[in-house]
Order: structure tokens, then sequence, then C-alpha cells
């Protein structure tokens, strides 16, 4: 669980609509209403049309022209209702659009309460022009609202305006215009035929439509999913799309959610590769959680593609197998059922690998903030599950971190483990690690070894400030000595996302991994150093990606070669974020290890059932 942002509450704060700065004299604070109010009382509606029109409030820049001020009876036919979450209220739009393709005929109108209008009203609407940032703070763009509104129906059943086909032929291939002077694209003119991200604001509030789209991002607890709505983008070998660089975000990626309550009509549950046939229609939303949302009046019907978990190639007696796996927070306290998951997910799929590095292992008490560091009970029940799934018998080694130092869930502690089978390999004990004492390189040649092992690499440097410090053993197999290095980097937490108002958006928790991959390829080439043979594995949740700067450094000089990089493109990824397929986990091993047979292996990022949100990943190598 590891990318920006962290998990999320369906907006269960306060909407705050905020101007930008020239307009801040105009900020509102909208309190939710209570679960259970009825529909809000609203002034008496305006009884004739007033002299401005959506097009006219939404402008041709993303900032409306009218931000915060009254605006009476403006005209529309109701497109969409939304009456649950935080964000109740409806869409309009005008049947009669102006001649520029840069001005939405559709707005969102916030009602705060439950909306009584319906689809196919006809609606004259008075009330305050709002610029919504779901997430100013964090960069996000804004939607263009009427607020406080009086609300005076003329007709009903009236014919919805034809929704806008979203497809290959309309979207650009460039994502987002170059910012304005205050770095920011608010007040830049819209040019919807040039860049993919004008062309979504161009349409904000606007019935738009997708046809038999692809599903790129499974269904997830919040009832939503992703859908590729272009169909040149770089698709994964198993149907998602891929991110392959900073510089060409994948255009066609949009959320899609629903506007009725899960209870009265069933979200699809979808995986990867499955696909939406027909249409599916509905006002174009914006949220922080995933940028431009299609917002489902009717939904297209469910085609179950049935993608597979896979299952790793089988390891020969002499190849010594290693994993990584991000169990997502795992704690004694969690369902039987999850550890059954994960247990079944390293033996069956990858193998019962000859070790194991596990990341987010959390305390005995998980989440609870006590000061208990100790996680002996989260491991012996994983050991005892992965036993009765038809594993081996794994011993492990860990160091419990300090209490509340190493970031992650707060209470949680979690830390890396290595677990590893002793009857194909051995682990070389050597005394002296702990929490704070930082491991060293003793020896040359052959007599190479830790200081201490397990030991942890320089952890007391504030490049590892509220983040996990690497953990590494020393281990043998066959006579031959190896080096494994078990990471989890820090997260993307803070980062500007890339449908950012900010451009290009800025990932500030990069610095910190950068200056935690560089201490790691010291430490490593300082092994180098002592013996030129010396084979190490770097391995683990290292929450960046094949072409970041952080992964830059760590292979400097050569000192270690990234893996993800020999596969086949469509296959380098390993966890599914805003319906990107990208790699986050990573193993990396040194030059001598040449044989090294590597596969990142399917079986939770693409599926709406997960034991944990990234895949796991396994190299076989002839040390």
């Amino acid at each position: 669980m590891t990318t920006a942002p962290a998990p999320r509450p369906r907006r269960a704060l306060l909407r705050a609509a905020i101007l930008p700065a020239g307009l801040a004299a105009s900020l509102v604070l909208v309190p939710l209403p209570a679960a259970s109010a009825a529909p809000a009382a609203v002034p008496a509606g305006p009884t004739e049309a007033g002299p401005l029109r959506i097009h006219d409030i939404q402008g041709t820049t993303r900032i409306s022209p009218q931000a915060g001020k009254p605006v009476t009876g403006v005209p529309g036919v109701v497109t969409g209702v939304r009456a649950y979450g935080s964000s109740k209220g409806f869409w309009m739009q005008d049947p009669n659009p102006d001649a520029d393709p840069a001005t939405s005929e559709g707005i969102f109108v916030y009602t705060g309460g439950n909306p009584t209008v319906k689809a196919g009203d006809s609606v004259l609407v008075s009330g305050k022009v709002t610029e919504y940032y779901p997430n100013f703070s964090g960069g996000s763009q804004s939607v263009t609202e009427i607020t406080g509104p009086a609300v005076t129906v003329l007709s009903s059943g009236n014919p919805l305006p034809a929704p806008v086909v979203v497809d290959t032929r309309n979207i650009p291939g460039t994502y987002t215009p170059p910012a304005g002077p205050d770095g920011t694209v608010d007040s830049v003119p819209l040019n919807p035929e040039k860049y993919a991200l004008d062309f979504y604001e161009s349409l904000e509030g606007m019935l738009v439509q997708v046809k038999d789209v692809r599903v790129i991002q499974a269904t997830d607890k919040y009832n939503e999913l992703w859908v590729a709505a272009d169909r040149q983008d770089q698709r994964s070998k198993r149907g998602g799309v891929l991110y392959e660089s900073y510089a060409e975000p994948n255009v066609g990626r949009l959320m899609v959610q629903q506007q009725a309550a899960v209870s009265q009509q069933p979200f699809p549950v979808a995986n990867v590769g499955d696909v939406l046939t027909g249409t599916t229609t509905g006002p174009l939303d914006y949220n922080q959680f995933g940028g431009y949302t299609l917002v489902a009046g009717t939904m297209g019907t469910l085609q179950d593609n049935h993608l597979q978990r896979e299952v790793t190639a089988k390891a020969t007696d002499r190849e010594l197998a290693i994993a990584t796996y991000n169990v997502e927070n795992l704690a004694p306290g969690n369902p039987d059922a999850k550890f059954a998951e994960l247990a079944q997910g390293i033996v069956t799929n990858l193998r019962s690998p000859d070790i194991v590095a596990l990341e987010e292992i959390q305390d005995n008490n998980g989440a609870k903030s006590d000061g208990t560091v100790d996680a002996s009970q989260t491991v012996a029940k994983f050991i005892a599950a992965i036993k009765a799934a038809g594993g081996p018998a794994y011993d492990w080694r860990s160091i419990d971190p300090q209490d509340g130092k190493d970031g992650g869930e707060p209470g949680g502690n979690i830390r890396q483990v290595f677990l590893f089978n002793p009857q194909r390999v051995s682990f070389t004990d050597i005394p002296g690690g702990t929490a704070t004492g930082a491991v060293d390189v003793a020896g040359t040649g052959a007599t190479t070894a830790l200081t201490a092992s397990p030991g942890r690499i320089a952890p007391t440097d504030e490049a590892w400030t509220n983040s996990r410090k690497p953990l590494v053993g020393q281990f043998t197999f066959r006579g031959k000595k190896l080096f494994v290095i078990a990471n989890h980097f820090n997260s993307k937490g803070g980062d500007q996302g890339i449908d950012s108002r900010f451009q290009a958006p800025a990932r500030s928790s990069e610095v910190q991994r950068v200056k935690q991959a560089t201490i790691e390829q010291a430490f490593v080439a300082k092994l180098l150093a002592a013996d030129k043979e010396a084979r190490v594995v770097s391995l683990g949740d290292f929450n960046d990606y094949q072409f970041s700067p952080a992964l830059a450094a760590l292979t400097k000089d050569g000192v270690l070669r990234d893996l993800v990089n020999e596969l086949p493109e469509t296959e380098q990824y390993s966890y599914v974020y805003q319906g990107n397929s990208q790699v986050l986990d990573h193993i990396l091993v040194s030059p001598e290890v040449g044989y090294a047979k590597y596969d990142v292996v399917h079986i939770n990022a693409e599926f709406a059932q997960q034991a944990s949100d990234h895949d796991p990943q396994v190299v076989r190598i002839k040390p």
C-alpha cells in the first residue's frame, strides 16, 4: 500500500470551495448534512431565465469568469443526480450549445442535501459560482459548480442532450498543456484539440459516453474502476495500459463510477482485461482520487474475459529462488482468510521460494499504538499458514524497528522480514544487528562478510527518516555466499498527480528515495570493492519506477542491474494505480549474478479480489 494518496475516505470531511488567490475573499465552506437529513430547504427558485448560460459560466479556461459571483436563472436539463456521499447534487446541461469547443455546456449543482430533481427535468438555477478543489493543497484541478442553489423545475421528461462519444478519434495524444506563469494550468486557455486534459476539461459536467471499453484497473472497494477510452495507449500483455515514462502519460484513462447507490444498483465487479460492452454514459466529473471521472447513469454490460492468476516456473534443484512480496500491513488481527490467501500465493503461485523478502509485516498488535514493536506473532501466524497451504517450514530473520520511526500505518511498525527454507538455504547469523546499529562490510575476497547479519544499512541517516531501513542478510546456498537486501523505500505520499493543475507535477517524495538509493548503492559498491565476485540481490518495494532517478542512483556504476528491464516491455509492471500498470517493486542483482530468470507473478494488482495491492516477484539464480 505504497502510492499516493494513502487509503482514502470518500470525501468524508467538509467540502472546501477554494478559489485562487485573486478570489480568496469568496471562500465558501459548505458543511455536510447529517447522514439522515431530509432534502435541504432551498430558497424560492427563479421564474425566468437570466442573462448567462452554462457556457458563459464555464468559460474558456479551468476557472470560471463568474467565480465567486451570484448567477440567476441559469437554464439547463438535468442529466444526472448524485444522492449519496458528501457531494450530493445534480448535473445539468444546456441543450443549445455555443460554437466554441472550449466551453463546456454542463455544470454540477451542489445541493448539499438530497436533490429533489430528476434526469430530464428542465430547470432554472440561481446560486453562487464556486471553484471546488477536491484537494487544493495536493494540486488537484477544480470543478466549476453552482452552490447554494435555488431551483425551479419548468417541465419533466425532456430528452437528454446527446452524449459526446469519447474515444481514440477525439482524445488528443498529448496529455497536458504547459503551465502558465503561476506554474498551473488554471488560467491557460483550453485547447481541447491538442491536449487531453483540456479535452476532458472542455467536457466537464457534460454527458459523455464510452463504447465497448476495456477495463484497465479492477473494481475497488469504493465501487469504481478504470477503462481505456483510447485504444492507442500502450497495452500490457494482460489488458492494462503501461506507464512507461513521465513524459508520456496514457491519455485515455477514465475512472468510472455510477450515480446510483450500490444498495440500489450493484456495481460491476471487473478485473483488468474485462470489457464494458455497449455504452456507458454519464456526466464527466473530476475528483482527487482519479481525475476525470465518468459518473454513469447507464452502465455497459460486463464481459468477463476470465483473467487468470499466474503461476511461476518451478526452480530446479540447482536454482536458488528468491522472491519479494509486499503483504499490505499484515497483522495477527487480520482475517485468517488474508493469511491463507497470501500463503497460497507463496506456495502455489511462487512455488515456495527458498528465500522470501516480505514488506509491510506489522507488529503483534497491528495498528494499535502502545509501544509494541515485536512481530513474532505476525510472522509465526504467516509461517503456519504457509505450512498449512502445503509449503515448507520456513525459518525467519528480521530486526524490530524503533517504535513509530519507520513510517507506514501509525502504530503498525511495519518492517521487512526474511523467510527462508532451512532445507535449501542457510542463514549466516552474525550478532550485532539492532534498530539503530549500522551494518558494515568486513574482510576481503573470500572472507568478505557483513559485520551483522541480519543488519540494517545506515539506519540513523536522515535519508531513512520516517521510512523503512534496508535489511541485509548473509546466506549460503550449495556452498556459495549470497548477500540479500530487503527494501521498502519511502512512499509517494505528497506527490502531485499527473492530472495536477501544476505542470509539470512536483514529485517531492522522490528526493528522499534518491538519497536512500544513493546510500544503498554505496553499500553495495563497498561489498563489491571488498569482493568483486560478491553475489548481491537487492529486492523489495522501492516505490519508484524503472525509469526514475532513484533507480538510476541505485544502479549507478553498474553495481546492480534492474531485472525488470530484461522482461518484455508489455510485462513490466507490478502495481496498478489510476489505470496505469506500473513498476514499483524490483529485483536487482550484482554483476556476478549472471544467470537470472526473473518473473513478476501477476496474482493481485489486476484483480478485484486481492490479497495485497502488489504483485510478488521471483528470480531464479545459480550462485
